[in-house]
């Protein structure tokens, strides 16, 4: 992974497992001590920390936490405790959440006071950023968490794809399609961040331009257990529905092309004798002639040039 600026030395710093343990520690603000107590030299220790004085952290992209899984996390904790260390920031009233809600959330399950926490000077931009990047890479985000950590990092916090790219290891395709599913309804975003239709399924959606029509489609991609390609299909059928003009065309050029050689030399014959286009319909049993004009004055030609061929 590509290191960027001002996330020091990376997630693997913030996830060293050797690190030597502290005992409980509160923040200095409470002693009235300077809030830079720890230096660098003890910046990797982990420090017991009460599990009330910590919050969760404001900008977590994480949403939807699954009770059953955090319910099986909370009993391996109760067992064998928090493994890895939870990473904090201080704040005016005790600690804020970096990275671990799950795990925090499950040791206060588990019953446990205190938790093993690494401590870490963030501002708020990194410690937004590094809440995105943890849970992106243990692929803890459903399809619409992660398009909005995402969103956040470019439009909050003013990344530019390219380094956002870089910073997760996704390609800008993958990025930008992934943004793309916050232009759908809110309603078909939840059928994506509850798991009901995947991602590629509300990206073959997107481009249909009727709110309605799309929460029909995501309907029946969930009553039907629709495929992917199935769904495009749909779509493409839906947004020629709703473009008479292409339609008309699509139409047009399929009747041109089913005409036979005689009909269109007729057509060209009429065309030079009457100075307008002339398209003709039908089969042998039935069918129309349509004379074009574009003013008045041309309509009065060619009703003229009728009467004179029938005199």
């Amino acid at each position: 992974m590509a290191k960027k600026a001002g996330l020091g030395r990376g997630l693997d710093a913030l996830f060293a497992d050797a690190a030597p343990v502290d005992e409980i520690r509160r923040p200095a603000s409470y002693e009235g001590e300077p809030s830079k107590e720890a230096d660098a030299e003890s910046e990797d220790r982990v420090l017991y920390v009460d599990i009330n004085d910590i919050r969760p952290n404001s900008a977590q992209p994480r949403k939807n936490f699954d009770e059953v899984k955090l319910g099986e996390l909370a009993s391996s904790i109760k067992t064998n405790g928090v493994i890895q260390p939870l990473i904090v920031r201080e704040s005016a009233n005790g600690y804020e959440l970096v990275a671990g809600e799950r795990r925090w959330r499950a040791a206060r399950m588990s019953g446990l006071r205190t938790v093993p926490c690494i401590v870490r000077n963030f501002d708020d931009k990194q410690n937004a950023i590094v809440a995105i990047i943890e849970n992106m890479q243990r692929e803890d985000l459903d399809p619409i968490e992660e398009a909005l950590g995402l969103k956040s990092m470019t439009e909050k916090y003013g990344f530019t794809q390219e380094q956002v790219s870089a910073s997760l290891g996704r390609s800008r395709t993958y990025i930008t399609n992934s943004i793309r599913l916050l232009k759908l309804p809110e309603e078909i975003q939840q059928y994506v961040s509850s798991g009901q239709m995947s991602a590629a399924h509300g990206r073959t959606i997107i481009n249909i331009p009727d709110k309605a029509r799309q929460k029909e489609i995501a309907e029946k991609i969930i009553r039907n257990d629709l495929s992917v390609r199935a769904t495009e299909r749909l779509a493409e059928k839906v947004k020629d529905e709703l473009r008479p003009e292409r339609k008309k065309r699509k139409k047009a050029a399929e009747a041109d092309k089913a005409k036979s050689a005689e009909i269109t030399a007729v057509e060209r014959e009429l065309m030079t004798l009457l100075g307008t286009k002339v398209n003709i319909t039908g089969d042998d049993s039935k069918g129309k002639i349509e004379l074009e004009y574009y003013s008045l004055d041309e309509l009065n030609r060619l009703i003229d040039a009728l009467r004179d061929a029938f005199k």
